[in-house]
This record gives structure tokens, sequence and C-alpha cells, in this order.
């Protein structure tokens, strides 16, 4: 099987792979420009940034490669509307928006010929976004990390979805590698968005304690968490998120109002950033429902080199 390019908007990535945004500070400079420089689309994470460090974030990975650098930032984000104006203020190549819907950056992207790429989970939503003028759609199923705004697997979602819009649709959740990527193809996408693979990656931001944590995850240590934003979040069980489970866990100390509803229950930000540093017990690891096939933390290229040859094998 050979893959095709991915086009969206005025962009075309030779590979259709995007690599997710995980936040806080897992998917920056370094990861989205060894994506892009092997041919697919890089994510910067926004959410949880200063402004000025995603600014900095997006020119690091501009010095880094000449290929294809997004922004992907939580819609629940207060700010939201400033981290894409901001990125689109330093020549972002598109934005991915999810954790919610937004209306109003359609008209932010189309100002400055931005591609804005919605992340949904139905089909109202995607003919909502292609009417909206939205450049493609991520449709993401209940095998995904983080965030969840269905609890339908992509393989039931994405034939449906991909038949009621003209624009091109990704398909993200659960993919690992190139046998997977392929399947999601067969299902009718024009590209995959892949989260956890590169979570696990050397260019990942994560700390090694993460990184090791990652491999160490079996398949009944996943779990889905209530979060703070209001949807459910998938992520490895630890001592943190048994509390969560369990409703022991304490809530913020001091709240920034970083979202624009927020249950309380403990602070989000805070936690990702806990387990980006290295903290696996305190902090709250999000991660894709099949995070145990992952068993090596490799170079992104060494990544691509692997996958492509998967799917080459496929016939």
């Amino acid at each position: 099987m050979k893959l095709p390019e991915l086009k969206i908007g005025q962009h075309v990535a030779k590979i259709p792979i995007i690599q997710g945004g995980m936040a806080i500070r897992l998917s920056t400079a370094r990861l989205a420009a060894a994506v892009a420089e092997a041919g697919g689309i890089g994510l910067i994470a926004a959410s949880g940034m200063a402004f000025d460090e995603l600014r900095h974030e997006i020119r690091l990975a501009r010095s880094l490669t000449k290929g294809i650098i997004g922004i992907n930032i939580m819609v629940a984000a207060r700010e939201f509307a400033r981290y894409v104006d901001t990125a689109i203020d330093e020549g972002i190549d598109l934005v991915v928006a999810g954790a919610g819907f937004s209306r109003d950056v359609f008209p932010m992207g189309k100002k400055s010929g931005t591609p804005i790429v919605p992340i949904v989970s139905s089909v109202k939503a995607a003919k909502i976004s292609e009417k909206l003028g939205a450049a493609a759609i991520i449709v993401e199923g209940k095998e995904a990390g983080g965030h969840l705004g269905t609890d339908e697997s992509l393989s039931v979602l994405l034939p449906d979805i991909k038949k009621s819009v003209a624009i091109p649709v990704i398909g993200a959740g659960g993919i690992i590698s190139g046998r997977d990527i392929a399947e999601v193809m067969k299902l009718g996408a024009d590209g995959v968005q892949m989260g956890t693979r590169f979570a696990a990656s050397v260019e990942s931001n994560a700390a090694p304690a993460l990184k090791e944590f990652y491999l160490k995850a079996k398949p009944e240590d996943v779990v889905l968490i209530k979060s703070p934003v209001g949807l459910p979040g998938r992520a490895i069980k630890n001592p943190f998120a048994k509390k969560i489970l369990e409703c022991t866990v304490d809530g913020p100390d001091k709240c920034v109002a970083c979202l624009k509803h927020c249950e309380k229950n403990f602070c989000i930000i805070s936690a990702l950033i806990r387990a980006q540093q290295g903290d696996v017990d305190t902090g709250l690891v999000f991660t894709g429902e099949y995070i145990h096939k992952i068993d090596e933390i490799l170079p992104v290229k060494e990544i691509f080199t692997r996958l492509l040859r998967e799917v080459e094998e496929i016939n």
C-alpha cells in the first residue's frame, strides 16, 4: 500500500501523518519540527503556554524545518482566541482546535488565510465545520488519549463522517502502527493523526521518567477520568488518577482561571505539568488506549521509517 499526500488548504504534506498536539509542553518545537522534517505535519501544543513562549516555540520550529507546522489549542481555554491570534501573527501554517467547538475561530482563519482544522466526533459537527469554512477535520474516536468527545470507536465514526463532507478527513485515536494507518485509510480517511506514538519519541518533551512510565503501561492500566474541562479524559492509572476515580483528589489551591468553565475537581494544568516534568505519581498522564503496544522510545525519523515500511508491506 502506498500513502497519498495530504492537502490542507494551501499546504501539502508528503506523508499524511499529523502528530497530535499533546499538552502541556510534550509537543514543543523539537517534536513538531522533527515530524514536519520527516514529511508529516507537526503540531505545537499551545494549551498552558505563555504567549511569548508560544511565539518562541513557533520561531524555533521554523528555524529547524521548512516543513508544515501548526498549533493545537483547547477551545476550552479561556484565552483560546488570543492563542489563535498569536499563532496566526507568527505565520503558523494551520490551527487544530479540540476539547470543545468554536464557531469564532473560522473567521479568524479566513481573514489571515490560515487553515482551521477542528477535531470532531459526529456527523453534525463535521457538517457544521465544513459550512463554517474548515479546511479539513480530524475525526477522533474513543481510542484517543486526553479529552474525548465520544464513546464511539473511530472505525464506527469515520465512514459516515467521510460520506457527509467534501473536505479532507483525518482519522485519530488508537493509531500506533503502520497496520493501524492502513486500516484507517481503508475506512476512507485522507490522513491520520497520531499522538501517543510521538509522545513516546526521543524528540518528545516528556521527561525521561514519563517516557519510561509509558513503556511500563499495560492494557488494564488505561482508565477514563473526569476532567475539570467537563469531558472524560483517557489516562494511565497512577496514584493521582486513582484519587480522581475515587473522588478523593484535592481541588486547586490557587486558580488562575485558565479554562472558560472549570469543574475545579483538580487543577488540570498543574497535574499535566507535573507529569511532563517526570512526576508520574502525582501528575496526570494522558494516553491513548493502546499505549501498551509501544515498547521502544525511538527518534521521529525512525518511527516514520518503520511506519512507512509496515504500510508498504500491506497489500
